[in-house]
């Protein structure tokens, strides 16, 4: 199996899942406070915690199908070539910051680790949450080091799709 087809797998069915069961607990917490007057304990923090695997396991897949929010106003302006210097320069650029950026939330997660942070309610330990992001940013890293290399017509306007 390709390694986008993987990752798109992979994070699509960790992104769907956690959506899934948000809305799911949604359902059973509204339900159960609508017709049984008591709501699920705790379904803040869990929905709290799902959200953080949605929105962190779709960022290689926006990364990877290129539906970040950009400016190109001036793109037509620019010459094939300065646009195509233009967006590797950016993924670069992203690379280098998710990259920091994980290395920021593993380092967090370690010490939250340590210290035995949890929710309030529940008492889940929020570690492995952090560790989670921290990897799932890495892994956005990677997607965008590998525009770089392989630049793709739908992320970069006037490049040539490489090969398949």
């Amino acid at each position: 199996m390709k390694l986008k087809a993987l990752l798109q797998a992979l994070c699509g069915l960790l992104a769907g899942t956690a959506l899934f069961a948000i809305m799911g607990l949604t359902l059973v917490d509204v339900a159960g406070r609508k017709f049984a007057d008591a709501s699920v304990p705790g379904s803040l923090e869990v929905t709290e915690l799902l959200l953080v695997v949605v929105i962190f396991a779709g960022l290689p897949l926006v990364s990877l199908k290129g539906e970040h929010v950009v400016f190109d106003s001036l793109d037509p302006l620019w010459p094939p070539a300065w646009r195509r210097a233009q967006q590797a320069v950016v993924d670069l650029l992203c690379t280098a910051l998710l990259l920091g950026v994980a290395w920021v939330m593993w380092t967090k997660a370690d010490n939250m680790a340590e210290y035995g942070d949890t929710t309030a309610q529940l008492l889940l330990p929020l570690g492995p949450f952090v560790h989670g992001m921290a990897v799932l940013c890495g892994v956005t890293a990677l997607v965008h080091a590998l525009l770089v290399l392989q630049p793709t017509r739908h992320h970069h306007i006037g490049v040539d799709e490489g090969p398949a």
